[in-house]
Order: structure tokens, then sequence, then C-alpha cells
């Protein structure tokens, strides 16, 4: 895209929205329910000294342990040189910026930073697995609390998360328990289709529309009529395409190349991005009103690396699925170096690793031989017979990685200096740090 091509979308997307208020909210521990109104220029101190603005009994809190503000377009957490240090995602952070719904660690305590809308009581499910999804820790469970209540209604859903971090098993969930069951679950994945085909290919063709087309094919959205539609990666529509799929999903008819008239579709759309679709807006790749219309319930998909307790429950459930009926105890050295491992494929690499090493003949999970020495490349975490979009999307992870860690490298550290040499915006640099696990 061209520089003038920049500065014209640019003037044309709408800034998001500034979040002028919002809440801290305890979800765990002695101290469940506690919550705290942050507002402009009235940070709030967390600790367990009785002068901090949200006191928690926690003994591994510290008396001054973290900050929080309110930032640009969401949170600021700015640890206090606590003991034992402030974590998200799995990763202890020193000052990070963060989105509405983010889930802090302080301790062992789970702080919700939410604004007010979202700041309606969302209690962890009392289960620890919804479908296919396994996970006992608070961040997996208040997903399910979304995905049951997304099960119940016949709302459009909107699955976010890291590849491998469980989408599609979350979409099958919802449509398995929903009053659309009986009906038919079509997955469509919009990176896989060439952009020249994807009409086609969402909407399908009528007799004669084009030399070749013999017969009437219908497309994704007639085979999911009565049933769920899971657009998968929908953020790679191309611009052009996105004014047709958003008509389609708010008027419910689809118009066939070739068709005289408009067919009318009854579909439940799930649709899923491993993006920030609201970046995708702001740096106009993405139509607002479109983004503003699968944005009606969001469900974020923790990183496995945020979740490492979930981690017996889900090695235990793959390899079940993986044919071991009887692996043993889910402990020892074995279960420690999956801890210690990042998993940049999430869930997807994790039942890898394990198919891996079943191949070599073992089923006791103490006497698996896991190939974790080495950093997973972006293939490894896609794992084979990946689309185009999925290897070229992980392969840009590996690279982004590869370039923040020299990048801090190189600026001790500084988050100012490392902006200005790299020309990333500030805010911007801090959520790729955050994405990457970096402090």
């Amino acid at each position: 895209m061209s520089q003038h091509s920049r500065t014209q979308a640019s003037r044309s997307t709408p800034a998001l929205p500034r979040i002028e208020a919002g809440v801290v909210r305890v979800l765990d521990g002695d101290d469940r329910g506690a919550q705290r109104a942050l507002k402009a220029k009235q940070p709030v101190v967390v600790g367990s000294d009785d002068a901090c603005d949200l006191q928690l009994k926690d003994p591994k809190v510290s008396r001054r342990h973290c900050e929080l503000s309110l930032g640009r377009y969401g949170f600021v957490a700015k640890d206090l040189g606590s003991r034992n240090g402030t974590h998200f995602e799995g990763s202890r952070v020193g000052e990070i910026a963060l989105p509405a719904g983010a889930i802090l660690k302080v301790g062992d305590t789970h702080l919700a930073l939410e604004t007010q809308d979202q700041a309606v009581t969302l209690e962890p499910s009392g289960r620890e697995s919804f479908g296919a999804l396994v996970g006992k820790s608070v961040a997996m469970r208040r997903a399910f609390t979304l995905l049951e209540r997304a099960a119940a209604s016949d709302a459009i859903v909107l699955l976010a998360g890291e590849t491998g971090a469980g989408k599609e098993l979350a979409a099958r969930g919802i449509h398995t328990a929903s009053a659309r069951a009986k009906g038919p679950f079509e997955v469509f994945d919009c990176g896989a289709v060439a952009p020249g085909l994807l009409h086609d290919a969402l909407f399908g063709h009528a007799r004669g529309a084009f030399t070749g087309a013999a017969a009437e094919k219908p497309g994704a959205f007639a085979r999911a009529a009565g049933g769920t539609l899971f657009l998968d990666e929908v953020a790679e529509v191309p611009l052009a395409l996105q004014g047709v799929l958003l008509r389609a999903i708010e008027e419910r008819e689809v118009l066939p190349l070739g068709a005289a008239a408009p067919v009318a579709v009854d579909v439940r759309i799930v649709a899923a991005t491993r993006k920030d679709l609201a970046e995708e807006v702001v740096a106009g790749r993405f139509r607002e009103d479109l983004y503003y219309r699968l944005n009606v319930l969001t469900v974020t998909l923790p990183p496995l690396r945020s979740r490492k307790g979930d981690l017996p429950a889900l090695v235990a459930a793959l390899l079940k699925e993986l044919g071991v009926s009887d692996p043993g105890p889910i402990d020892g050295p074995s279960l420690a170096r999956l801890e210690s491992h990042r998993f940049q494929g999430n869930v997807r690499e994790l039942r890898n690793v394990l198919e891996r090493a079943l191949v070599r003949g073992a089923r006791r999970f103490a006497e698996l031989e896991l190939a974790l020495d080495a950093a997973p490349s972006a293939a490894a975490a896609v794992g084979e017979g990946a689309s185009y979009s999925e290897q070229r999307q992980a392969a840009l992870g590996e690279f982004e990685r590869g370039y923040l860690v020299k990048l801090l490298a190189e600026h001790q550290g500084n988050i100012k200096a490392a902006s200005r040499a790299s020309g990333i915006e500030r805010t911007q640099l801090k959520r790729l740090m955050r994405k990457h696990g970096l402090r």
C-alpha cells in the first residue's frame, strides 16, 4: 500500500473510542468479588497494605504490588517492585498496555480489567470443559461462561485467540450445545480460498453463470442452512468482498453468481480470527461496520502459556484422543518439561508433541520421550498440512518475535528508545511484546 493510500485509509477510518472508565475486579481467593473503579488520571494501587486502593489478603501479594490505570484505548499495569511479580499470560511484566477483558495474576490472585459495560459480573464457569475444550484455569472457565451464553442464544459470536488455541473446537461446542445442533456445522476457512474464488465459494453460483458452470452449486452459506456457519480467519476476507459479506449476514440472504434473485438463508454465524480486528479497522484493512456486526459477543481463548495449570487435564484428554486409555500419572519431570515450554502453537503444538512421542512406542506418560529441546519452527507450530495462510501467519509471528528480542536487547529493554529506532508506535510495540510473551 502506498503512503498516499495509507493516509487516505487513516483519514477515512475513525479512531476507536477511548475508554473513559473501568473496573478492576478480584476473581478468586479470599477477596473474590472485591472491585475498584478506574477513572482517568486516578490510578489504583493494589497490594496487601491497608493504604492501598485495592487491598488483598493474599500472602504472596506485596505491600504495594502494582499500579493500574486507564491507557489510551485500554488499561496500563505497572509492577511496583513486587516480590513475586505481576503476570500476564504467563509472563512477568514491568509496565504493559492491556486490552479490556485482560486478566492479571498477582500472587495467587487473578484480577480482571474491564470496561463499565463489561463489569456485569462474569463468574468463571463451574465446568472444567466445554465441548472438546478442557481447562480449570480462571481464564479458561471465564471463556466457558461466555461460550455457554453463546450456545443459549442465536447471536453472532466472534472467537479470538492465537493459532492452535481451540477456536474451531469452541465453535463446534457452541453449535452442539445450541438449538441448531441437529443442523449442519459448516467450516469455511476464509484464508484458504483464492480471493477471486471467494464469492463463489461463499455464496455459490447458478447454472450457466460462467463457462463450465454446468449445474447450480451452493456456497458455504447455503450448505449451512438450518445450522451454523463457522467463518475461520474472517480477517482474511478481501476488503472488496467485506460489504457483500456484511449484506449477507444482515439480510440473511445471498446472491449466487449468475442468479436472477437473492436466496434466503437461515444460518447462525460464528467467526474467528487470530488478528486484532480493531487494529485492522484502524489500518483500513477491515470495514468498521462489518467489525461491529461481528463483535456482538466476543470470546477470547487464552494461549496455553497463560494456563499451564491446565496441562495435566489437557495431556490426559489428548492422549485419550490418540488411543492411550491409561497413561498413568501426568506429573513428574515430563510434566515439568512441558510446563517450561512456551508452546507458540498452543494446544495444537502440544498434540503434535504427544503424537510424535507415541510413535516411539511408549504408552505411559512418564516414559514418553518429549521432543521439546529446541523451540518449534513456524511449520511445526501450525502442523503439517496447514494452509498457506496459517503457515504465512506462523512465519510472520516467528519473525516478529525474533525482531523484537533483538530490538529490545539492542536498547537494553528501553521501550521508548526501541520505538524510536524501529518506527513502531509505543502502544503497538507494547502490544507486540505482550503477544509474544516478552517483558
